[in-house]
């Protein structure tokens, strides 16, 4: 797939947003509003391409999308993270950093230096982690077992990899995994109150280092039975979005003066935002759910190799992500929050491929005959980690092993040692770095299922997501520079007066604020 909104494309997306304000040159938030930002909103609408959002702004000019975008930055360029799975996809946005920094590559990935859960730390040291569902007390349950607004309580620490920290055992929680603070953490030193919703309670996640950076967060399992089809919400086109729903409600609470579960009252928080799994699934689900009378005749997916039209499954989430991003606005704009509020409407990951004619279906088990393997994981991407104990010695077999797999696999490139040592961190010498990552060919999925789409992989449909950023004190105008979405977290804290220096992904990997904000930017 080509780089979105160029040319023409880009025309009919001003075109557009052309009736919400004004195209010429216009204040930006340096120049007008550098002291009237107070909260930020960030809307993370899983899977949503920077082609979606062109297309459904085009095609929905009265929609909420098409109004933030009427006083808002659209970059049409933006790559999320590589690998492009949800949480290394998440932690860009939150920390402005990659895996180099972070050190989460997936959130089912491997470490050399834990031991397994139930293991005692005992035997031999290096195991899977798994930080999703599987990590549940209960995950046929909404609340996961535990107590919603508390994910800790929701967490079964036996389910977790075990260290030794001063001589004892201890689980690892999710926020314990990763290196870098977040924005969540930056801002509540400085007082501020956070929030955060979220579709498993292993994003404890973006509670950083610190485990104390959101004050409120909310995560409802998204692969709990769903009251109407008793089956996994992900199996549905509805039962998903009535999911969403949970955490849509949990922001209209907030915006209220309320706690994410509207039982107490809170200050509006400083930063808050959800993530959307409706648009993700109605990418990667075939047909609707049997069960559900509202998922009667949908299917998923687009109906063009361009992606230009969805689907009615797919529609139906988008036309529910936009209906719900409109209550949050009107909500705004009710509490005279909408000029205080700076919005930004992207995705965590993309998903990949669009164009259904390019779909392979492939089975990965080749790759547990890789010499000396440990764990790989797999979606339209591969991870490869060798033992420990083997890993110099077989390393060069391995790689032999994986050359002569590349036709069965779908292999592209191989990302080994060297390259992987220049791009993240030397898998010799660090305890989360992949031994070898298999880029495929676009299209590809790791697969025995009928699911349409997946992500986790490095092709641009995995990668070039939706970017718009809104406030009243912009006007609609498209960026067709080269960004990157680790360059969120930056502006946040830029927007709200903070030093972006203070976040240490920022400063590790010189990430700058996004262009066309601020005034003259670096």
């Amino acid at each position: 797939m080509s780089r979105m909104f160029k040319g023409l494309a880009a025309g009919t997306v001003l075109a557009a947003a052309a009736c919400f304000g004004t195209l010429a040159s216009h204040p930006s938030l340096a120049e007008e509003a550098p002291d009237q930002l107070r909260h930020v909103l960030l809307i993370s609408i899983d899977g949503l391409h920077a082609v979606d959002l062109q297309n459904y702004i085009e095609a929905h000019p009265g929609s909420a999308l098409a109004g933030l975008a009427g006083h808002g930055v659209v970059y049409g360029e933006a790559l999320t993270s590589a690998p492009s799975d949800s949480f290394p996809g998440l932690l860009a946005l939150v920390t402005g950093g990659t895996p180099k920094s972070t050190g989460v590559f997936y959130d089912v990935s491997y470490d050399r230096k834990l031991f397994a859960p139930g293991s005692n730390c005992t035997g031999t040291i290096g195991t899977m982690t798994h930080f999703d569902e599987f990590d549940d007390k209960d995950v046929t349950r909404t609340d996961g077992g535990g107590t919603l607004g508390q994910p800790l309580t929701q967490i079964d620490a036996r389910q977790l990899p075990l260290t030794l920290k001063g001589g004892a055992c201890v689980p690892v929680y999710p926020h314990d995994i990763l290196r870098v603070n977040t924005v969540f953490e930056v801002i509540r030193s400085h007082g501020g109150h956070t929030a955060w919703s979220d579709k498993h309670p292993a994003y404890d996640l973006v509670n950083g280092p610190s485990g104390k950076g959101v004050v409120d967060l909310f995560t409802p399992e998204v692969n709990s039975h769903d009251a109407i089809t008793g089956a996994d919400t992900t199996t549905g086109f509805h039962s998903v979005q009535r999911n969403d729903e949970m955490k849509v409600q949990s922001i209209l609470n907030e915006i209220a003066g309320k706690d994410s579960t509207g039982s107490m009252t809170r200050p509006v928080p400083v930063i808050f935002g959800m993530n959307f799994q409706a648009v993700s699934v109605g990418q990667k689900l075939a047909k609707g759910n049997p069960n559900d009378p509202a998922d009667a005749g949908l299917i998923g997916g687009y109906a063009d190799a361009a992606g230009r039209v969805p689907n009615n499954g797919l529609a139906s989430g988008l036309d529910y992500a936009d209906g719900a991003i409109g209550r949050m606005v009107a909500a705004l704009s009710a509490k005279h929050l909408d000029r205080s509020t700076l919005i930004i409407i992207t995705a965590k990951h993309g998903q990949s491929p669009i164009d259904h004619a390019r779909r392979q279906a492939v089975d990965d088990g080749a790759y547990g005959a890789v010499p000396d393997v440990d764990f790989f994981q797999t979606d339209d991407v591969a991870l490869i980690w060798l033992k420990k104990s083997a890993q110099a010695r077989s390393y060069a077999a391995a790689r032999q092993y994986l050359e002569t797999q590349k036709g069965p696999l779908g292999i592209v490139k191989i990302l080994d040692r060297d390259e992987l040592t220049s791009l993240y961190q030397d898998p010799f010498k660090d305890n989360k770095t992949p031994d070898f990552i298999a880029i495929t060919t676009p299209g590809l999925i790791y697969t025995g299922g009928s699911k349409l789409a997946e992500h986790g992989g490095f092709a641009d449909d995995d990668r070039n997501v939706g970017l718009l950023i809104s406030n009243p004190a912009l006007s609609a105008s498209i960026n067709g520079a080269d960004v990157e979405t680790r360059q969120v977290a930056p502006t946040i804290l830029r927007a709200l007066g903070i030093s972006p220096g203070e976040l240490k992904a920022v400063t590790q990997e010189d990430t700058d604020v996004l262009p066309g904000l601020f005034g003259r930017d670096r």
